[in-house]
């Protein structure tokens, strides 16, 4: 298994991060990381936007939702069946949403390997042949951040736009509050309720985890951040 992981994913990676730095002219591994980044987030595209797309939809039918519930409360194989047909009555595929992230995990798994304890990039074996090792590797990025130590101010940045992505979907929990049907009124909004706590509690996650990592991570977290922040907008301005 472990064999499968570095051969199909961990190894590509770590070729192409170490073909980044060789091809940027100023040999910034920081901004090999960012065009990893940017890669992976291309071949990621369609299935970010069908997250997106999924969660906004989920948000329309919240309402249902919590009726469904409601009616069957303490019926659990009832709750289930009722929920996934209005799923399927909505194209909605609840899984959707979490893919994206499930699939860059070992992205994440990966870059640690290189970064955890100083780990340096000519270090790593297995590159292609066509590869070229670099001889040194300075693993400051724009002169001002060590990758391979934590850095606050990047877990601080990568917490803040975790904030401004969960924020950006709100408007759309909002909308599906207002349109919560009269029979449902006064009945207390669970999936609002959960997503004002997300709103405050994941980016606080995000800092403490950045925090506790090489800064590679949090800088690769933050571009990462950033193109779904691009690709939220621009799905909400197409629709």
């Amino acid at each position: 298994m472990i064999n499968i992981f570095n051969e199909i994913l961990f190894r590509p990676l770590i070729n192409l991060l170490v073909f980044f730095y060789n091809v940027i002219p100023t040999h910034d591994v920081g901004l090999a990381i960012i065009a990893l980044t940017v890669v992976i987030r291309l071949i990621l595209w369609p299935l970010g936007q069908k997250g997106i797309k999924s969660q906004a939809a989920l948000a329309k039918i919240q309402p249902e939702i919590e009726e469904i519930k409601k009616k069957y409360q303490g019926n659990k194989e009832g709750q289930a069946k009722a929920l996934m047909e209005l799923y399927s009555k909505n194209g909605i595929n609840p899984l959707s949403g979490c893919l994206p992230i499930i699939i860059q995990i070992p992205v994440l798994i990966a870059l640690w390997q290189v970064f955890l304890s100083g780990a340096k990039l000519e270090t790593i074996s297995g590159l292609y042949s066509f590869v070229a090792a670099p001889s040194n590797i300075q693993p400051v990025f724009l002169g001002l951040f060590d990758l391979t130590q934590r850095s606050v101010i990047l877990a601080i940045v990568a917490g803040a736009l975790q904030y401004f992505q969960a924020k950006m979907m709100m408007p759309t929990f909002a909308k599906a509050s207002v349109n919560k049907p009269a029979s449902a009124a006064g009945a207390p909004d669970f999936g609002q309720m959960m997503s004002k706590q997300m709103l405050y509690f994941a980016p606080i996650l995000t800092i403490v985890i950045s925090w506790s990592l090489p800064a590679a991570l949090p800088l690769y977290w933050i571009v990462t951040t950033l193109a779904t922040l691009a690709q939220q907008y621009w799905i909400k301005k197409r629709s």
